[in-house]
């Protein structure tokens, strides 16, 4: 059952208890992510989740990590385009400890000068890291070409020029303005008393700064103007990413875009894996995925070839999508993407995490959280007629690309 409360400050808990289990899942979610930020203001969001674990008022960076490894299970945290989330799964026994420490690195961190200067130092080494690595590269490039001067099109993680600049009082104004009881909500699923549970929140979070208003998504439109955009890297295959308009969150004919993407790269199954991987042998990973954000969205289609191979694989992706308008779904073809999205779901519903994720990400966002059965029914109820029409959709634009890797500037 999901149960809504608020604190006394205003904080939103949204809750739903798994008797069955003996472990919960607890998440803190706020809007602060890298489609809120200015371009002065480019991973900030990302540095204030760092800095988060450097110490609080009340503990040291070291007690704080000694006392979450005590607990057994696991905490973190993590930075997206829409929010910052921190999070803990424990057994129910530990969560009201778990509750206390998130409480405590949410509210309390110190942000001191000398952890700040450190901390950007491994932020940048992060950076390096993911340089290293053509598919998160292509990804972000991707995001540059599809949503040009618009703030998705900036990486989460910011650059080494910004994250270097940044100085202790813009940190400060930047948690002033997101971090907040108005900003945020608590999401927690799996075992737990609900006669517990409300006290012990309202105990550690319910002195949390009450703030002003909740911070406003900007508008937002992907693909408006096609860009190719390339990297040269010394690899053995070139990465490369289509990306085309999809859907905003929210809209209605999410399941079919779900199904859409299942027909065309979502599995091994899938129309561009056999066709690509397996007839041809031209790539190892290719596959197809949507992404929505508020008032936009996206589909995007990923694979990594050798500089030889492809230009053939565009190729082949051209034609796939042509022929799943022109001839339709095959026989069978769209009862088995439903039955792949089906097993998917109801796995997921089993996890305490997955159902903390989704409950707190949806009340965040202002979006309704949808009873598993409605989801399901949502998924069997999708036509051929509004796969193929999403499909010429997609197919109909001219798709932004962004290729990282040895051979890139050949293909725009």
């Amino acid at each position: 059952m999901i149960d809504r409360f608020t604190l006394s400050n205003g904080l939103r808990v949204i809750t739903e208890r798994m008797p069955h289990l003996r472990s919960a899942s607890i998440g803190v979610w706020i809007k602060a992510g890298s489609m809120l930020e200015l371009p002065e203001q480019n991973g900030l969001s990302h540095l204030m989740e760092h800095m988060a674990f450097k110490g609080t008022e009340s503990r040291t960076a070291k007690e704080l990590a000694i006392q979450m490894d005590a607990i057994g299970g696991q905490m973190n945290a993590a930075t997206s385009k829409l929010y910052t989330t921190y999070y803990a799964k424990v057994c129910s026994a530990d969560l009201e400890r778990a509750v206390d420490l998130l409480s405590d690195i949410v509210c309390h961190p110190l942000i001191a000068e000398k952890d700040l200067e450190n901390e950007k130092r491994v932020i940048v080494e992060e950076i390096a890291m993911v340089d290293d690595y053509p598919e998160d590269n292509v990804f972000d490039l991707l995001h540059e070409a599809l949503y040009s001067g618009q703030s998705l099109a900036m990486p989460i993680i910011g650059t080494r020029e910004g994250v270097q600049s940044y100085t202790r009082q813009q940190v400060i104004d930047y948690r002033a303005a997101h971090y907040n009881a108005a900003n945020a909500v608590i999401s927690v699923a799996g075992g737990f008393r609900r006669d517990e549970l409300a006290p012990m929140l309202e105990k550690a979070f319910g002195s949390w700064r009450p703030g002003q208003d909740e911070v406003q998504y900007p508008d937002s439109r992907a693909n408006a103007a096609p860009q190719r955009l390339y990297k040269e890297k010394k690899s053995e295959q070139t990465h490369v990413c289509l990306g085309y308009e999809g859907l905003a969150q929210g809209d209605s004919r999410r399941y079919a875009m779900m199904v859409l993407s299942a027909i065309l790269g979502g599995g091994v199954s899938s129309r561009l894996f056999q066709k690509v991987r397996e007839e041809q042998g031209l790539v190892y990973s290719i596959y197809s995925s949507p992404t929505s954000y508020p008032g936009s969205g996206d589909f995007t289609i990923y694979y990594a070839a050798t500089p030889k191979n492809s230009p053939r694989v565009l190729r082949l992706i051209r034609l796939e999508l042509e022929l799943l308008i022109h001839r339709g779904v095959a026989p069978g073809e769209l009862e088995q993407a439903k039955a792949q999205l089906r097993t998917s779901f109801v796995l997921s519903q089993e996890s305490a995490y997955s159902r903390m994720s989704y409950l707190g990400s949806q009340h965040l966002m202002n979006q309704p959280v949808i009873s598993p059965a409605r989801t399901l029914r949502g998924i069997e109820q999708v036509t051929e007629k509004a796969v193929l029409t999403l499909a010429g959709a997609v197919a109909g634009q001219t798709p932004c690309l962004a290729a990282v890797g040895r051979g890139a500037s050949r293909l725009v």
